[in-house]
């Protein structure tokens, strides 16, 4: 079965610049424990939940929490005294919503997924497709769908469904061979002279030369736009699995052993990233919120093993093909 099979079509969803109050009503009314965060495109950016609207960490806010969750599966109206613990100020869904999305795409295994909620300690996913959310699996999602299936309770006790569950997609490049224009029938000396052509004539030859080395530049761009393409639609959907993780990380420490202090992560196209590499070429601080697919996991994977132990992830652009940013690298650093 496929993410498409088991989501939930009809998502409710929020906008950056959303007050928190009002995504504490949203939750409440609709009666659901988290909500995405959308852009103006429809692309998830973060998610808020009701732990990041009371704050974790703290035994009084651990009672909050337990209220709220009381309050949700009830569908009591909010409370005053609620909304004004949750909101000191004007906060807005930007300020307390994590970040980045992990995401899957409408053909995505659910035995992915399952590994995905597993290996991120995650709850939820939204669905992709044409980079905007048309859906989301949730962990109920997914138990109805081995209900359907009448898998064995043992099956989900022993956690052999996700452990068993592996990466399906090879990350490999589209190759295209470009075609060559037909050239232009060249005449001999005497068969020019015979014509009697002039320099106007020869000019028109350059402009010719010109407008075929034209034509077969935009053809050029045009395949290598199709191959960014489907590179971006193969990393929206490509995740990193713990076996993959380890390898990684086992290569950096070879690096580290032959005298380097970073080891290059991942290269990925710019346009895997919401905005096209923008906020990384910028250095805007809020710029791990752009990142999708493989790269978004890539980066919640340092966060959660690597930052504590006092490793550095830079993104860096890495070329600028025509003036604009190209592919990204997320290099690990400790020198």
């Amino acid at each position: 079965m496929r993410a498409r099979d088991v989501m939930t079509p009809d998502v409710v969803s929020v906008n950056p610049d959303m007050p928190v109050r009002e995504i504490a009503r949203v939750l409440l009314e609709k009666r659901i424990s988290a909500v995405p965060v959308v852009d103006e495109r429809g692309a998830p950016v973060g998610m808020v939940s009701e732990g990041d609207l009371v704050g974790r960490g703290e035994a009084e806010r651990e009672a909050r929490r337990d209220w709220w969750l009381a309050l949700l599966a009830e569908g009591d109206a909010l409370n005053a005294d609620f909304l004004a613990s949750i909101s000191p100020g004007r906060r807005t869904a930007r300020e307390v919503m994590t970040m980045p999305v992990v995401a899957v795409s409408e053909d995505t295994d659910i035995a992915e997924i399952a590994r995905l909620l597993a290996a991120h300690r995650i709850k939820r996913v939204p669905v992709l497709h044409d980079e905007r959310m048309v859906g989301i699996v949730s962990r109920a999602n997914l138990l109805c769908a081995l209900a359907e299936k009448e898998a064995p309770p043992t099956a989900i006790q022993s956690g052999g469904f996700l452990a068993g569950a592996l990466a399906k997609l090879d990350d490999r490049f589209l190759h295209h061979r470009q075609s060559e224009a037909p050239s232009a029938p060249t005449k001999s000396a005497s068969e020019l002279s015979s014509a009697g052509l002039g320099a106007s004539d020869f000019r028109q030859l350059v402009v010719d030369f010109e407008d075929r080395k034209l034509q077969q530049r935009e053809e050029a761009l045009r395949i290598a736009a199709e191959q960014r393409r489907r590179r971006v639609a193969e990393l929206i959907d490509h995740h990193i699995s713990d076996q993959g993780w380890r390898g990684l990380l086992q290569e950096a420490r070879e690096a580290a052993e032959h005298g380097r202090k970073e080891f290059m992560l991942l290269r990925f196209p710019s346009q895997l990233c919401s905005d096209g590499g923008r906020a990384i070429n910028v250095e805007e601080p809020n710029w791990p919120a752009t990142l999708r697919g493989e790269a978004a996991e890539m980066y919640l994977r340092w966060e959660h093993d690597l930052k504590p132990r006092g490793f550095h992830l830079v993104a860096r652009i890495l070329e600028f093909p025509d003036g604009v940013p190209g592919d990204v690298g997320f290099i690990l650093a400790w020198g």
